[in-house]
């Protein structure tokens, strides 16, 4: 069983090999890495049984420590960035027509967005310089590296609460929720590092503030591909910062739909001293679904990430009374999309597992 969960965790390279293939392949194929994540995901996930088994507590200390996990994540990093100056150089030699520019840029985001975010998320609670640094490689290529500040200071903190921009409220659709989190997010970033800096005296408008830093980072980025190419075919390569751009945009609006479901309607109470209560694994929609866990190294058992942020993806426990999506993420990012759908589905759930909740915690 730990080979077959080992094997598991290396299912997301199967994506940046079916963006690859399908493009040269064509046809249908330009489309292989969406049916894979949007149809072959959720029907296996249909058909095959929840994984609901907890590590042991006597071998959670021993698999944390476990170097192949933290290898794979590494791993992760040199694949994307791989892929991504893969994707720079089909823009820029080949001559796509509008379904193949669609299905390129949508399929990196999938690379990118769907994989790559899910992993700098994980490098970017880590206090080891390497993880921290990796995190921000992947987030830069999505040019969303405010995100490393506004998770770990913020959304950790005021997850389940009006305060807090990446928690979706009842009733709220996916496009009102992603303008909100978006902007108010980004703008938090800013204030969270501001504060920081303010803390150390450092001045605002220095090269140590990070979100000066994470703004420059994505541009000299993009901009030396774009002189590199531009050189290299002796005209203006405008392909390479447009699919850059592009990607970056469908890629970090693929985080917020995950964000979106992650946390749909959940709500910490206010104590007597304005403070809210603890942060446990009631606050979060879980989902022990195996083959979009392995997939997403276990991002859907986000129950036990928020109650305890510093434990490594592979040792992530099931919580049987966390409210329970009733798929996984590949399939539920789709009915997000469509908000009349989503309520018909979330609403009901989500006032039963309430009303379950408070009947348990009255008796």
């Amino acid at each position: 069983m730990k080979t077959i969960k080992r094997i598991g965790f290396l299912s997301a390279l199967i994506l940046p090999i079916l963006l690859v293939a399908g493009h040269y392949i064509g046809g249908i194929g330009i489309w292989m890495i969406h049916i894979f994540v949007f149809v072959a995901v959720p029907l296996m996930d249909y058909a095959i049984s929840t994984d609901q088994s907890n590590v042991p507590k006597e071998a959670i200390s021993q698999i944390a420590k476990q170097r192949f996990y933290k290898l794979v994540t590494f791993s992760w990093v040199y694949v994307q960035m791989a892929v991504l100056v893969w994707g720079f150089y089909v823009v820029a030699t080949e001559t796509l027509v509008l379904t193949e520019w669609i299905a390129l840029c949508t399929g990196m985001a999938l690379v990118t967005g769907g994989i790559g975010i899910t992993v700098a998320h994980e490098l970017g609670h880590k206090k080891e310089k390497a993880d921290q640094f990796y995190a921000k490689v992947l987030l830069m290529t999505v040019c969303y590296m405010h995100f490393i500040i506004e998770h770990n200071r913020g959304h950790h903190v005021k997850v389940a609460t009006p305060e807090d921009p990446a928690t979706s409220r009842f009733g709220e659709n996916f496009y009102a929720f992603w303008a909100r989190s978006v902007w108010n997010g980004y703008q938090s970033a800013w204030a969270l590092e501001k504060s920081r800096l303010d803390r150390k005296s450092i001045p605002f408008w220095s090269l140590k503030n990070e979100m000066i830093q994470f703004t420059l980072a994505p541009l000299i980025f993009v901009s030396l591909f774009f002189i590199g190419f531009s050189f290299a075919l002796d005209r203006w390569v405008w392909e390479v910062p447009l699919f850059f751009f592009t990607q970056s945009f469908l890629a970090f609006s693929l985080l917020e739909a995950v964000n979106y479901l992650e946390h749909y309607g959940m709500e910490r109470k206010q104590l007597s001293n304005g403070l809210y209560e603890r942060v446990t694994p009631l606050h979060s929609w879980n989902a022990s679904h195996r083959v979009s866990n392995f997939l997403l190294f276990q991002l859907q058992r986000h129950s036990d990430h928020h109650a305890f942020a510093h434990k490594p993806y592979q040792v992530l426990n099931h919580y049987d009374e966390s409210p329970q999506l009733p798929a996984g993420y590949s399939a539920m990012i789709i009915v997000a999309f469509f908000p009349p759908l989503w309520f018909a589905i979330m609403n009901p759930r989500l006032q039963n597992w309430k009303q379950k909740t408070f009947e348990t915690s009255v008796q």
